[in-house]
């Protein structure tokens, strides 16, 4: 289905999802920020709570309602049927994305998550990604703190660097900021399927083209002292390199060899010991279902901090990029990452696959390789900074 076909749909962009604490965030920045012309609905399980949020919406916005539920397959296809873009905060995905992704799919819909589940990105690639080709669905996963910054921080930084020439970036994540319930959950989920993220990944490898004359890696890298940013620094085993390995392998400006490498930077070593002891412990405890369950209560999806706190929150991640004999380092950063900015991160994705000049993609994609350039600006205009720190 074309996308010109697609704008006779009722609405532009349906946020399934809303009344969660991020939905909800979500819904105030495109209520405060969307344009006046963007044809929008919220939706979820709960009507009568999706009201009652429309009605405390800033500006007097009034998005339509749409009632959905993750265990009604009908009401998910109707989800997709009605909108150009459906964009999700229901996780953890692995276990109630399933449905909506197949959905869009089959339907020519864009579909935008939030998702860090490596094994939920593998399955829908295996499952959708040849049927959203053929429909003209681009299916855009990690649209938040996971893996927005990552994934167009390392885009600009490539952009800084020479055309043509092999090319390494490292990546270094600082952050003062409380991780969101949903990230909690996905991060527990993962530590507890191991091995069947492990089957996904070997069935996307079998299923996934081989790239042919250029290679593209993100190798977890080792613990050592980093001296380009003066801080320890910790590999870290997320969702983000492997976005950004997927982008370098699909744009050849990365160039003919690429390398990325994605680190938690710690200034000192006691804290980076107890990080790192820490991630163990909750490794292992995720193993056993008692445990498991415990720490699930502690930080639920749709649970988090105050206004206040996520006004004091910050982050920032520095890349150092090199190639052709040149140096540079870059950074992106902005405010409260797990909530406030992945909010913006997500609707300002959303808005682009609406509004913006976009190059010409279908299937699973990255957001770098769909909408680099256009979603790098607006993230830019809406208070997200990317600057160029030194170069030689």
């Amino acid at each position: 289905m074309s996308r010109l076909k697609r704008t006779d749909r009722p609405y532009d962009i349906v946020l399934f999802g809303a009344t969660g604490f991020v939905g909800t965030l979500t819904a105030e920045y495109l209520a405060a920020h969307a344009p006046e012309e963007l044809r929008w609905a919220i939706a979820g399980r709960d009507e009568t709570g999706l009201r009652r949020l429309r009605d405390r919406l800033p500006g007097g916005a009034r998005p339509g309602v749409l009632r959905a539920d993750v265990s009604d397959p009908a009401s998910l296809r109707a989800l997709a049927e009605h909108a150009r873009v459906v964009a999700t905060t229901v996780g953890p995905y692995v276990a109630y994305g399933a449905e909506l992704v197949a959905a869009c799919a089959d339907t020519g819909t864009d579909y935008l998550d939030l998702t860090g589940e490596p094994e939920f990105v593998d399955l829908t690639y295996v499952r959708h990604d040849a049927r959203a080709r053929e429909t003209g669905a681009r299916l855009l996963h990690a649209c938040g703190f996971d893996s927005v910054p990552h994934d167009l921080g390392v885009y600009f930084t490539v952009r800084q660097l020479p055309e043509g020439v092999p090319l390494t970036v490292d990546g270094f994540v600082t952050a003062d900021a409380t991780f969101s319930g949903g990230t909690f959950a996905s991060a527990l989920g993962q530590f507890a399927r191991g091995r069947q993220m492990a089957a996904a990944a070997r069935e996307r490898h079998r299923h996934e083209p081989r790239l042919m004359g250029r290679r593209a890696a993100a190798p977890l890298g080792a613990p050592r002292f980093a001296p380009e940013v003066g801080a320890w620094a910790l590999p870290l085993p997320t969702i983000d390199p492997q976005i950004v390995r997927r982008s370098a392998k699909a744009l050849e400006r990365y160039g003919p060899d690429f390398r990325y490498r994605h680190y938690a930077a710690v200034r000192r070593l006691p804290v980076a010991v107890g990080g790192v002891a820490a991630v163990g412990a909750l490794a292992a405890a995720a193993q056993l279902p008692p445990a498991r369950r415990w720490l699930s209560d502690r930080l639920k999806p749709g649970d988090g901090p105050s206004a206040e706190k996520r006004a004091r929150s910050w982050f920032s991640v520095r890349f150092v990029g090199e190639g052709g004999g040149r140096r540079v380092c870059t950074e992106v950063s902005g405010g409260d990452p797990g909530y406030d900015e992945t909010a913006k991160m997500f609707a300002e994705a959303a808005l682009a696959l609406v509004f913006d000049d976009l190059p010409q993609t279908a299937g699973q994609v990255t957001t770098a390789v769909a909408m680099g350039d256009a979603l790098t600006e607006r993230l830019r205009a809406a208070g997200i900074r990317f600057r160029v720190a030194a170069s030689r």
